[in-house]
């Protein structure tokens, strides 16, 4: 019998040490794109995904995050109070009713592999998602994560969002080769963390999203540390492959790497000229910026 998937991971617990100040005391994840922060953007994906279990790999001053996706009922009486029936319907409508949070503290920061490990007791044998919130990718109404649920539902194996990036930049990727495609996936034959140009398979790149089979657990656990003294996912899904098909997945839809300055700065400018309410003003200000350079 096939099974679906109903439950996505988060890991939050990062340090988010590229945007310091800013997250010294805010986590990363809760940097706005316009008007609401990454991790929603993320939950939102999962959710159009048909998931409806988050679990989130939490650390130290990430309780932003967990009181974002919790009833603010001071919040919604004040705005209740002042008729402010619109925007209250927006704070109500953060989670929707039949989604549950779980949140998890991972206790020490060894990396991705470890974070995924720590939602194990929630997962036990079902296939699950993974979405890193850095990675926002815009896909209209249908989402990444979208995409992928369809193909496993065909596939029934683990897969891996995967991207072409300039070769140059290989060495910040995971980097997948692969057989030949059919459409838009094929069966990955090797999977290396962050390799130098000149030694990388291809220039496929994993970006942050995964859907994995819960044989990645007992994989994880026999992996040692890896680059940077953490504990690799990428080294337990190379260790996978021996034993099943995982397919690299080239998705549809436009990905901003919003772990970067520049690529955050993107996406705040490309989400504010797709917003309904800001774009006409927002793309006559650029305009005029740009006359004015």
């Amino acid at each position: 019998m096939s099974k679906k998937i109903t439950k996505a991971v988060f890991p939050v617990a990062g340090l988010g040490t590229r945007f310091l100040p800013a997250t010294k005391a805010s986590p990363k994840e809760m940097l706005p794109i316009v008007d609401k922060p990454l991790i929603q953007y993320a939950v939102e994906e999962a959710v159009a995904a048909g998931i409806d279990t988050m679990i989130f790999i939490t650390g130290r001053s990430k309780n932003a995050i967990i009181d974002h996706f919790d009833k603010a009922y001071e919040l919604e009486k004040e705005l209740e109070a002042k008729g402010k029936a619109e925007i209250l319907k927006l704070i109500q409508d953060i989670l929707p009713p039949h989604v549950s949070c779980i949140f998890i503290r991972q206790a020490e920061a060894l990396g991705l592999g470890n974070a995924v490990y720590c939602a194990r007791p929630v997962i036990g044998d079902e296939p699950f998602a993974i979405i890193l919130a850095d990675d926002l990718i815009q896909d209209g109404a249908r989402g990444c994560m979208a995409q992928m649920v369809k193909l496993y539902e065909e596939k029934q194996s683990s897969i891996l969002g995967v991207e072409r990036i300039d070769p140059s930049e290989t060495d910040k990727y995971g980097i997948v080769s692969t057989a030949e495609f059919s459409g838009s996936a094929g069966a990955i034959e090797l999977i290396v963390e962050k390799p130098e140009p000149d030694a990388a398979p291809s220039n496929l790149a994993v970006v942050g999203r995964y859907i994995l089979t819960p044989a990645i657990f007992d994989k994880i656990r026999k992996t040692e540390r890896g680059a940077g003294g953490e504990i690799q996912l990428t080294d337990a899904i190379a260790d996978l492959l021996a034993d099943e098909q995982v397919l690299a997945y080239e998705f549809e839809g436009k990905r901003y790497d919003c772990g970067s300055k520049l690529g955050f700065l993107i996406a705040t400018v490309e989400h504010g000229l797709m917003h309904k309410e800001l774009k006409d003003d927002f793309l006559a200000y650029l305009k005029n910026l740009t006359m004015s350079l």
